[in-house]
């Protein structure tokens, strides 16, 4: 049944986090805890979020609207808004008074870190902005919905807990579009923003080619809703045991074990048996998400997508992408493309599968804290931990055969035609779309070269062609195999030069390139209009080469 007001919309309201995890003891009991402090226990904190002034309504999701079973029009309900915007003193019926935030812990590459930390410690790390403000049940599924830039938190360490209205655009689109690429996602619901409130950040002059940002600007504060059936990350079974490791006070175990049943209870119940030992069900976790984030990296690779900071703390334990921050998708190809300035080769396109093992690297850590003194299930945990580099392999290879039509994965023929892309200067998405109608010759395939191919290269290519063809040809029907080509090859994808006139126009308060991208987004892999294929299925421009805040981004969000 179709919910058409907030009242009913509030009555979806069911806090499982709340209700089966520890509050932190010395929080406030009316989630008026604004100012950076140290957490030492507890899941979770009471924050109430801080309300955008004169919030304006800038964007929403119709497929996620539909998929709670939400009338499109609260999105501009009154009451909704204000809620979605930050003021929870609308709530109403089961729902609280408050919202709330997590500590986690942060590991780089497998390294624990706690220089972040104001105290030195770790307590005073977590969710600085992002503050939950519902969880409830629509149509049978959990979902929860959580404020990014919703103000500060404990976890702020002295920001403003706000985020300006050009990230917030960027995470909005990006998670709509990785959702219909079929890429497992937290998901947006609603996106407001204040023209009454302004958030200086350091950012790029225009026509700016600095690395780094070289001024200061003034956005619009926003808030986005993000939406998973839950946010708990890698770095949350870190903390809790870091601190069993270190004794750190008498519940720690405890802990650590109520975090892990209420993950399971939460992302993977129905997989993992209620009926098996605990000790069993937490290898069973094990293995499952392993496979889920083997799956979800080899599935970032299809699609061109690098997670610019793959930290332990931006990785979810359900399996799927949490953090929109400093992410791009891959234009002309490169393995070690990053967008991020802070980012370094080590998170670049390439090395995600090994950014992924370091994460879960943390998280066996994490949970191997709950199977001391049991032998057996400790044998069986180390196993898939071991296993991890030979299934993400496998899964690397299954992605790579299915991008090119292939049965069964042939290194040579992959690794030369990576080289080739390289060598060409191809456009990663262009050229797979392009293989997608399996050409015979490399006319076809011109169109995805940044630049003029010699004889020589020429050559090269359809050497390589016919090495392809005749691989596919033993397939069968090759209409059939074009077609599942191009069911995993998008003929649409992020560009960020076509991104960043969204949000520069949002701040005057015209979205119509917001709502041309959800059209476009919503759809990637189908054949666009031939005037929307003109504007956004071509080669990125040369003056977007090397340009601050296009082709390189800091994390000033």
């Amino acid at each position: 049944m179709l919910t058409t007001t907030f009242a009913a919309f509030a009555q979806r309201a069911d806090y499982s986090l709340l209700q089966s995890l520890q509050v932190d003891p010395q929080a406030t009991a009316d989630g008026n805890d604004h100012r950076p402090r140290q957490v030492f226990s507890g899941h979770y904190v009471p924050v109430t979020p801080t309300p955008l002034p004169e919030p304006e309504y800038v964007a929403h999701s119709s497929a996620l609207f539909d998929e709670l079973g939400l009338d499109e029009a609260l999105a501009h309900d009154g009451q909704f808004r204000r809620l979605f915007s930050g003021d929870i003193s609308v709530e109403s019926g089961p729902m609280r008074p408050f919202g709330w935030a997590t500590g986690y812990a942060l590991s780089i590459y497998g390294s624990e870190y706690i220089q972040q930390c104001p105290f030195g410690t770790g307590n005073g790390y977590g969710d600085g902005r992002a503050i939950s403000v519902f969880e409830g049940l629509f149509n049978g599924k959990r979902w929860e919905l959580q404020l990014k830039g919703g103000g500060p938190t404990p976890y702020c360490r002295g920001a403003d807990g706000r985020a300006v209205l050009r990230s917030s655009v960027r995470e909005f689109l990006a998670q709509e579009l990785m959702h219909a690429l079929g890429v497992p996602t937290s998901r947006s619901l609603t996106l407001y923003m204040s023209r009454a409130e302004t958030v200086r950040r350091p950012w790029y002059a225009p026509n700016s080619s600095s690395f780094d940002p070289d001024i200061l600007v003034d956005n619009p504060a926003a808030i986005t809703t993000r939406v998973a059936p839950s946010f708990l990350r890698v770095g949350q079974l870190e903390l809790f045991a870091r601190r069993v490791r270190r004794e750190a006070h008498p519940a720690a175990l405890n802990e650590l074990q109520m975090i892990v049943s209420h993950l399971i209870e939460r992302n993977y119940r129905p997989e993992i048996d209620p009926g098996l030992e605990f000790s069993d069900q937490v290898v069973e976790l094990a293995r499952l998400f392993r496979d889920r984030l083997t799956a979800l990296v080899a599935n970032w690779m299809r699609v061109g997508y690098c997670q610019g900071n793959f930290n332990s703390d931006n990785c979810a334990a359900g399996g799927f992408t949490l953090d929109y921050g400093p992410f791009g998708f891959c234009e002309l190809f490169d393995p070690r493309f990053q967008p991020w300035t802070g980012g370094g080769e080590h998170f670049c396109f390439f090395n995600q599968p090994v950014a992924a093992e370091a994460n879960y690297q943390m998280f066996w850590s994490a949970i191997r804290s709950l199977l001391i003194g049991n032998t057996g299930a400790l044998a069986r945990l180390d196993a898939i931990r071991e296993g991890f580099s030979a299934a993400m392999n496998e899964q690397l290879e299954a992605m790579w055969s299915g991008k090119l039509g292939l049965k069964t994965y042939d290194a040579p023929l992959v690794n030369d035609l990576l080289e080739l892309m390289v060598i060409s200067k191809a456009d990663f998405t262009i050229l797979f779309r392009r293989l997608s109608d399996i050409p015979e010759d490399l006319s076809a395939l011109k169109a995805a070269f940044y630049e003029p191919s010699s004889e020589q290269l020429d050559a090269q290519w359809m050497h390589w062609l016919g090495r392809w063809r005749e691989l596919i040809s033993s397939n069968g029907d090759l209409s059939e195999t074009s077609a599942a080509m191009q069911r995993i090859n998008p003929r649409i994808t992020w560009r960020e030069w076509l991104v960043a006139p969204a949000y520069q126009q949002a701040e005057h308060g015209d979205t119509t390139l917001i709502d041309e991208l959800q059209q476009v987004f919503s759809h990637p892999y189908d054949a666009p209009s031939a005037e929307l294929a003109a504007k956004y299925d071509r080669l990125k421009p040369r003056e977007f080469f090397n340009a601050g805040g296009v082709s390189h981004y800091s994390c000033s969000s």
